[in-house]
Order: C-alpha cells, then structure tokens, then sequence
C-alpha cells in the first residue's frame, strides 16, 4: 500500500527520482521566452481562461537571463538552500516546443550544461510538438531522464472549449501516442472544478488511467489577478472547492490511476501575491498533509480501483 519506501500512498515523483538517482533531484525553473499559439494569434489571442500573462511561471528568473546563466543561478541557489546535488532542467512558462527544431535544439543543449544535470522536462501543449520536435527531444532520453508535460485539464471536449483551450482531446491523444513511440516520458496536467460534476471529473480519472501515463500532475482551478477566470469570479460564474472537497476528490481521482504513474504535484504555494481565489491553496502542505490522512482513514491508495 505503501510507495518508495516511505508512508505514501501514492507514488510520489519527488521520492521515485530520489529512489532512481540515489539523491534528492531538485528542478531549476527556466523561462526561454516562448510564447504560446493561443496567446499569439495563431489560434487566439485570449489565451485559456485561467492563464495570467507569466503563463503559469512560478519562479523569479528573468528571460533576461541566459539558459545557461538561468541553470547555474537556480544550480546554485539550490545547492546552498538545501546541499542540492543532483537537478532537472523545467522549462515552465508558456509552451516550451512552439519553436523551429533548430532554435529548440540550442535552447535544449543550453539548459544541459552542468555534469550535475540528471533529466530535462518540458512542458507544452498538445498542439506545439510535430514528429521533428519529439524526435530532437527522443535524442536527449540516451543520457537524460526525459519528460514531457502536456496541458490536457479535462479529457471532456465540452470542457476544452468552455476554458478557451484552443484543442480537442483527439488531438491530445495523437500527441500523447507520438510522443509514447518515441520513448519519452510524459506527464500529463490535469486541471480539477474546470465546471465539471463530479462524475465528469472521474470520467477524466478513468479515461487517463486507461492511457497508463508514466506521471500526472493534478491541479485545483484557481483565479489569478488579469486572467479571465478572475473576472468570472468576480461575476459569481464560478464556485471554487472548499479544501476538504478537493482533498476528497483528490483521493477519488487517485485511487483510479495505476500505481505505476508517478505524481508530480496535488498541491502547491501559487503566486500568493497574484491570487485572487480560492485562498486556501496558498497552504501547500496542509493540503498534502489532508491527503495523506484522508487516504489513513479509508485505508486506501494510489490504484486502488484501477482497471484497464
């Protein structure tokens, strides 16, 4: 019941990597200055409905900085807060493979610069890799602990449209298997109370256990100052979860996914200046603590009702 050697009941990635590598495995944040085509024009110009204009970057570099100089400062910071030693490249903001091939493959190699580099993640959408892109990105899993994140939210296609996400879950899907020919690792995000019942979001839960992802990182909605969603909020067009119901449904949406898929995230700090609700979630690990006690008390885990 118990994953990695710890009290988990789940498979928490933080201890999977520490497991793999033999010692804590630290991302450094970096921000290339990617743009995205549905903040661009290319698809909109709106953007989803709850993207602010960092698109979704939670760290303090600057793209001021160089790959090279970001991966050193963050290496470096890292290491003095917490004898950090081993680390994974995250390019975070917007869509990290909405470049040419070639300007990709410098970005890449920038952020591999250290020996202490262990893995290198990418996060994107659905609509930005083509077979060139993921074939670059194949290149580095010889000697790289390779990952891509895609921003699915909601396998519902309703869903999809409502929050301005510019795809349809087809085209999530053809990623998904392209990228999976390729021997990358994906992890998938996963966005919780986008308007959906319950049943719908457990609907998503049985729909990607079925795809067996290596990871996922589940979200609670939020609104952030600027973003639609704010002003949605605003208008009373939208409820948000009180913690306790997210912890629920957490729970829920895990006990479908396979034991094997590693999760990234279930909670987080958010940008605490910026938020605008549900406040709460500004309590990292009182939440992870909540998950932990509620998968206690129904003496359940991580894949307890998985089925193919």
């Amino acid at each position: 019941m118990y994953f990695n050697g710890t009290d988990k009941r789940y498979n928490q990635f933080s201890e999977y990597l520490k497991n793999k590598f033999g010692a804590k495995v630290y991302k450094i944040t970096l921000d290339a200055g990617f743009s995205c085509p549905n903040r661009d024009g290319t698809i909109s110009k709106e953007g989803c409905i709850f993207c602010d204009d960092g698109g979704s970057f939670s760290q303090a570099h600057s793209n001021k900085l160089s790959i090279e100089e970001q991966v050193n400062v963050g290496a470096e910071t890292l290491a003095k807060r917490f004898k950090a030693q081993k680390f994974m490249s995250y390019f975070q903001a917007f869509s990290n493979t909405y470049k040419p091939v070639k300007e990709l493959e410098k970005i890449y190699k920038a952020s591999l610069c250290r020996d202490d580099i262990v893995g290198i993640s990418i996060g994107t959408r659905p609509d930005c890799v083509d077979n060139d892109k993921l074939e670059l990105i194949s290149s580095y899993t010889r000697d790289y602990y390779t990952w891509i994140e895609y921003g699915l939210q909601s396998v519902h296609d309703k869903t999809l449209l409502k929050i301005n996400r510019g795809h349809d879950y087809d085209c999530f899907l053809r990623a998904y298997e392209m990228t999976k020919e390729k021997g990358i690792n994906v992890c998938l995000h996963v966005i919780l109370n986008l308007f959906e019942t319950y049943e719908e979001m457990m609907e998503s839960a049985k729909t990607i256990a079925k795809l067996e992802p290596d990871g996922i990182k589940i979200h609670m909605l939020c609104a952030l100052e600027g973003t639609k969603l704010a002003k949605m909020y605003e208008n009373k067009e939208i409820n948000f979860m009180t913690e306790d119901e997210y912890v629920n449904t957490v729970c829920d949406f895990l006990e479908y996914l396979p034991k094997s898929t590693t999760i990234h995230r279930l909670a987080g700090n958010g940008l605490r200046t910026e938020l605008v609700a549900p406040r709460w979630i500004g309590k990292k690990l009182d939440c992870l603590n909540k998950i932990d006690r509620e998968f206690e008390r129904r003496n359940s885990c991580q894949g307890s009702k998985f089925e193919l």
